[in-house]
């Protein structure tokens, strides 16, 4: 997968201005500099805390370029990422029972 990967590391709450920007920058990238051979680019926003209806409502809902994800502050323990993979793996699991129905 050839393409560029824009970051926007946020501090605060994840807010629509943020998701506009990030949109315009990733736009401006193509038009400027991305060549022909290049995949579209992807924009990625890494924020301390994200709001669910602004991801909802926004242009991250219908653009397949723009990504918005938390962070944390602080690295995880062995315990807190054992529990988040076997979550992560059981909503996986679920997901390919309800697309075998």
């Amino acid at each position: 997968m050839k393409c560029f990967i824009l970051i926007d590391l946020k501090t605060g709450n994840l807010t629509h201005q943020d998701i506009g920007q990030m949109d315009m920058y990733v736009r401006l990238f193509d038009d400027r500099i991305r060549q022909g051979n290049d995949n579209p680019t992807i924009g990625l926003i890494l924020c301390s805390q994200k709001d669910k209806t602004i991801v909802h409502y926004s242009i991250l809902k219908g653009s397949e370029q723009l990504f918005a994800s938390e962070y944390r502050l602080y690295l995880p323990s062995e315990e807190e990422l054992k529990s988040e993979l076997d979550r992560e793996r059981a909503m996986l699991l679920e997901t390919r029972r309800g697309d075998n129905t």
